[in-house]
């Protein structure tokens, strides 16, 4: 059964099928949640593939370096308030490992291409706070920042539908 937006299933339903105008249905089942896009000849249709593995790789290898130490650390100097930054991260004790484990589960989730939106959902409150870190401390790592955050919003788009219903105004929860 197809419902428009706005529209509610009837009794004898145990699904609802919502269709954007770019093809993809979302199906919210009773216990599952499905995206289906249409198939497409294009080149693009490659495109969110490429962008969990471009940002997937870098979070899941420097998730693994914070918890492992691998690889070497930076000789360039950083400004004072980047420092200091940093340096409170890493007197709570408990930050850098946070980070760290969410950046690596999130990198594993990206390219193994599961709970994808989860992954997204995950990793934007440290997009963000990378984005204001490079911007008010740190300019020079700005460009690898905005990239990622620009991937990371294609990839949103991508996986839009499994969003809506998430960002609902107010749900209405059935007695059981």
């Amino acid at each position: 059964m197809k419902v428009e937006q706005g529209n509610t299933p009837t009794a004898e339903t145990d699904h609802i099928e919502l269709e954007d105008p770019m093809g993809t249905t979302l199906t919210l089942g009773t216990s599952t949640v499905a995206v289906r896009t249409t198939k497409s000849k294009s080149i693009t249709r490659f495109l969110p593939a490429v962008g969990r593995v471009v940002i997937g790789l870098p979070y899941f290898i420097t998730g693994l370096n914070g918890l492992l130490n691998f690889l070497p650390q930076p000789q360039a100097q950083i400004s004072s308030g980047a420092a200091a930054f940093a340096v409170a991260l890493m007197n709570t004790g408990y930050m850098m490992p946070l980070i760290a484990i969410t950046q690596l589960v999130v990198g594993a989730l990206l390219l193994s291409n599961r709970f994808v939106p989860l992954a997204l959902a995950l990793i934007a409150p440290f997009t963000v706070n990378s984005i204001a870190f490079h911007t008010f401390l740190e300019p020079t790592g700005l460009p690898f920042a905005t990239v990622f955050a620009v991937i990371e919003l294609a990839l949103v788009r991508a996986y839009w539908p499994a969003f809506r219903p998430m960002l609902v105004g107010r749900v209405i929860r059935e007695a059981k």
